[in-house]
């Protein structure tokens, strides 16, 4: 612990900057189509959980429908992600990446990997898992099961790409 109160700014203060550089890249290209961070959220979690639906999004995303409404129909609109009806419950609306979404979203994911896998190597850190236990502790306890719906593979869906 650092400075007063027992408050650690240090790892706080690390944490956002660290967060502005993470997230630079993307803005940057995220710029280029008029998209903004929640845009890459919605993004990010539609391709990695194909048929994730419109429900488990919010939940996951902890937003509002209505923000979800409108980053979601530009999304639709531009050719990003498909909405489709779920097949057992048609009120449900599963979402998909379309191939323009997934480019997009591995165009996002690239300078991101490439920051974390330079920063792993310029820190000494060899034991990748310490960094995804502690940043996986960082997550509410009552959240955590949700760590797993970034993977179409964890999630039991296996639907082919829209």
């Amino acid at each position: 612990m650092s400075d007063e109160d027992g408050i650690d700014f240090a790892i706080i203060e690390l944490l956002f900057f660290a967060y502005r550089d993470f997230t630079s890249d993307p803005d940057q290209i995220l710029a280029d189509y008029g998209f903004g961070r929640a845009h890459h959220r919605v993004l990010h979690f539609v391709n990695r959980r194909p048929g994730l639906t419109v429900a488990e999004l919010l939940d996951v995303l902890k937003i509002t429908k209505q923000s979800l409404a409108r980053v979601l129909k530009q999304l639709i609109d531009t050719d990003h992600v498909v909405q489709l009806q779920g097949p057992r419950d048609r009120r449900q609306r599963e979402l998909y990446p379309t191939a323009r979404g997934r480019a997009l979203a591995l165009a996002l994911a690239r300078p991101q990997s490439r920051r974390i896998h330079a920063a792993l190597e310029d820190s000494g850190i060899t034991e990748r898992t310490l960094v995804e236990r502690f940043l996986e502790a960082m997550v509410d306890p009552e959240l955590r099961a949700q760590i797993d719906l970034g993977s179409a593979k964890m999630s039991g869906k296996n639907h082919g790409e829209h």
